[in-house]
């Protein structure tokens, strides 16, 4: 079988996170990909429940498998092949950053918010917050876009190059390595006013190695077994006509854990060398079995 591979783009083109590019491949296939038996009937399903959606919608089909996902759902029939990222722990971290809501569909965030740039997946236990979960906090808060009772997908996004981290996805090249392994761990937040909830600190990045090489100081890792898959960048730059041209491994944890607001504020308030202060959009659920890689 032929596999359709491409590079990454240049440094210059990620600047910002939600940078924009119409690149194409430089190789096409016409050939048929190779599907698993025991995949087969689930790509089937998928394929008659996204007809109606994608019927009118000019798919990008000359790029490689796209993300968002329904992490659920195995299927995909997308041809592109590339070598899959090593562990986070053997990368760099470049950068890191969140989007409201999740931009994801999974296990335990599955519940629809709409259709725009703002919309996106909340996760399931929502409506389950007692009244001083969801208390508003003072102020305007040191961190955008977010309040208790949001749901965020937080992205940890790490590179093969040796960089520091930084600003945007242009933080994860150099002009020595514009072509790197890239690989993002994503978990999803219910946002809570509780002092007893995770701590976002504890997950951020101050100027720390292991091995040489830059590391957060932690990734949630009690949310269930991540849910590992070939696909792009997000952000509400691009849809299903619109797609990104970069190859990223994605390793997405199934369910959501509750964070406190006021340590999510406190980061954003005291700096970081992401320059994060506020919380992003989303890119809409990519659901064409034709845009998505089939989960090994």
């Amino acid at each position: 079988m032929k596999t359709l591979t491409y590079t990454l783009i240049g440094a210059a083109s990620l600047l910002v996170l939600a940078a924009c590019s119409n690149e194409t491949p430089s190789e096409a296939t016409n050939d048929a990909p190779e599907v698993k038996v025991e995949a087969k009937a689930e790509i089937v399903a998928a394929t008659e429940e996204t007809k109606s959606s994608s019927a009118n919608e000019d798919l990008c089909l000359t790029f490689g498998p796209q993300t968002p996902r329904d992490i659920s759902s195995k299927a995909g029939i997308n041809v592109v092949d590339f070598v899959m990222a090593p562990a986070s722990n053997q990368l760099n971290l470049c950068n890191i950053h969140t989007h409201t809501n999740a931009e994801h569909k999974g296990p335990g965030f599955s519940v629809f918010v709409n259709d725009s740039d703002n919309g996106g997946y909340a996760c399931n236990d929502t409506t389950a917050l007692t009244a001083a979960e969801l208390a508003p906090v003072e102020g305007d808060g040191g961190f955008k876009g977010v309040k208790p009772g949001d749901t965020i997908e937080v992205h940890w996004v790490h590179t093969s190059c040796d960089i520091t981290p930084g600003e945007g996805l242009g933080s994860c090249l150099s002009d020595t390595c514009t072509d790197p392994l890239l690989r993002v761990e994503a978990q999803t937040f219910l946002v809570v006013n509780d002092s007893n909830a995770l701590n976002f600190n504890d997950f951020g990045y101050e100027v720390n190695t292991v091995n040489g090489l830059h590391q957060a100081k932690a990734i949630p890792a009690n949310s269930g077994d991540p849910v590992v898959f070939r696909g792009s960048t997000t952000g509400p730059s691009y849809n299903q006509s619109k797609c990104s041209p970069l190859q990223v491994t994605w390793s997405v944890r199934p369910m959501c854990v509750k964070v406190d607001i006021n340590s999510l504020n406190e980061w954003g308030a005291k700096g970081n060398v992401f320059n994060e202060t506020k919380s992003h959009g989303v890119r809409q659920l990519v659901t064409a079995p034709e845009l998505l890689s089939a989960i090994e």
